[in-house]
């Protein structure tokens, strides 16, 4: 009776949050409390274990990617403030020349390349009203200049650190797992973002057909070399990697100060690389995500220093933490839900639970283990099969959103015994139909009200390609963590 009640927390909340009665900053933890409470009232588990093992211990089991969001907040906050975020995608556009699709690839890539470090809303709006123009004055179709976007916003977060480190702590797998992993899912969307804008740019009839498939082999190709390039990163000689970083480094340098010497006004070349110094600090030294946005925050204020740099930099500071808050409070919520899930943790307020018996078993784990262990899917088969046809769970905040249900979900599949790397192929692959696609996106629905359509015209329209997407990924994930 116990799983049965808890099942039917998971579908209550899960309809309620797609009614939009509950938002999941509330269904979270009150489903946290709810699933503990079914093992208090059974007798396996008491008061004190609920406010201790499961509020106190799940509100700081994710404190690592909260302080991350922060830190990647502040960074974001100090490119809009001095300007690199919107010269960015100016200088991409100009450099694309007139082309509609050689512009509509090159803003794919600067918006990728921009979320990497920031996000939000308010960064949406920054880059959606610079780059919307451009694509309309070219003749692109608007649903497919917000398909540019929204596959950019995309790629940029599956590179983004901080997204990986939520998968670490959730899933407790090793960095170097999840940025492969990552990497390879990056040149498949990459893929599917250029197939995007060859099929709409040919059917609006911006790309005529000899240029479509002169363009198609160029840009596949170019796609494959980047995804083998991406794949082979985390092999490549450590010494090497430094040797080049380091030659890099020391440009930076020099023209750094002989742009200081000469006075030149306007930003180097180098400030717009403030987006990849975390990502490149964390993928060739290995260095921690915390330090590595500290880092990033401090190379990107040193590239644009000019006079009222300190007031900028606390402004950016604040503003930035601010702007993430609401991604905090889920993470919180997240935590209490995985806690109540899976147990606490090992080191946290509710490490003595395990005192005098290491090997004991969370009830909630006990309780789930017989009832779905039969329906987890154990074979690369049923797993791609399962999982592609439970796609659209991701959309309007399902019960496979990752930032509704998902990583909840996740814990329940990861208590029925499917592997770690499996669940993570499971929320990454289907992440790319609700980052693209899903409509209660606050992006999704700005972007749709920029354009002027509706916005499950925008959901429609990306939805076959996000979902193909997703297939492959999870193939992909099927044939690396499963056997």
């Amino acid at each position: 009776m116990s799983g049965l009640a808890i099942l039917g927390i998971f579908v209550v909340a899960a309809g309620l949050m797609f009614r939009r009665v509950l938002p999941a900053l509330l269904a979270l933890p009150l489903m946290a409390v709810a699933i503990a409470g079914v093992e208090v009232a059974a007798g396996r588990l008491t008061l004190m274990d609920l406010a201790q093992a499961v509020v106190a211990d799940g509100s700081v089991r994710l404190a690592e990617p909260m302080v991350i969001a922060m830190m990647g907040g502040m960074v974001s906050q100090l490119l809009h403030k001095t300007g690199v975020a919107r010269n960015l995608v100016r200088v991409g556009a100009e450099l694309a020349g007139d082309n509609p699709w050689l512009v509509a690839l090159g803003l794919l890539g600067v918006v990728a390349l921009l979320f990497t470090s920031i996000g939000g809303l308010g960064a949406v709006i920054m880059v959606g009203t610079i780059t919307l123009p451009i694509l309309a004055s070219l003749g692109i179709r608007d649903t497919t200049a917000a398909g540019v976007l929204l596959f950019g916003i995309t790629l940029g977060g599956i590179l983004n650190p901080g997204n990986w480190a939520v998968y670490q702590t959730v899933l407790q797998l090793d960095r170097a797992v999840v940025s492969q992993y990552a990497l390879t899912i990056f040149a498949t969307v990459a893929l599917g973002a250029v197939v995007f804008v060859l099929v709409e740019s040919w059917r609006s009839g911006t790309l005529r057909p000899l240029g479509w498939l002169g363009w198609s082999v160029c840009a596949v190709g170019g796609v494959g070399l980047a995804s083998v390039g991406f794949g082979w990163l985390p092999a490549l000689s450590p010494a090497g990697l430094h040797w080049l970083t380091g030659v890099a480094g020391l440009g930076i340098v020099a023209s750094l100060a002989t742009d200081q010497w000469r006075q030149r006004p306007g930003l180097g070349w180098y400030a717009y690389l403030t987006p990849l110094v975390p990502l490149i600090l964390i993928l060739v030294f290995q260095i921690p995500s915390i330090p590595a946005f500290g880092l990033g925050f401090v190379y990107g204020l040193v590239t644009t220093w000019t006079r009222g740099g300190i007031n900028r930099a606390t402004g950016a500071m604040l503003e930035g933490s601010a702007s993430v808050m609401a991604a905090v409070v889920l993470m919180v919520g997240i935590g209490m839900l995985l806690s109540a899930v899976l147990g606490p943790t090992r080191t946290g307020p509710g490490a003595y639970w395990y005192t005098g018996a290491e090997d004991q078993v969370w009830p909630v784990v006990a309780t789930m283990q017989p009832l779905l262990a039969q329906l987890v899917p154990q074979s690369r088969p049923a797993y791609v099969v399962l999982f592609a046809l439970l796609g659209p769970l991701a959309l309007y905040r399902g019960p496979l959103n990752v930032w509704g249900l998902g990583y909840g979900i996740g814990g329940v599949m990861l208590a029925a015994g499917l592997p770690a790397g499996a669940v993570m192929g499971v929320l990454m692959s289907l992440g790319v139909i609700q980052g693209v696609s899903d409509p209660t996106n606050t992006h999704n629905v700005w972007l749709a009200n920029e354009v002027r359509v509706d916005v499950n015209a925008l959901l429609w329209r990306t939805l076959p390609y996000a979902w193909g997407i997703a297939c492959v990924g999870l193939v992909l994930a099927a044939g690396r963590f499963l056997t």
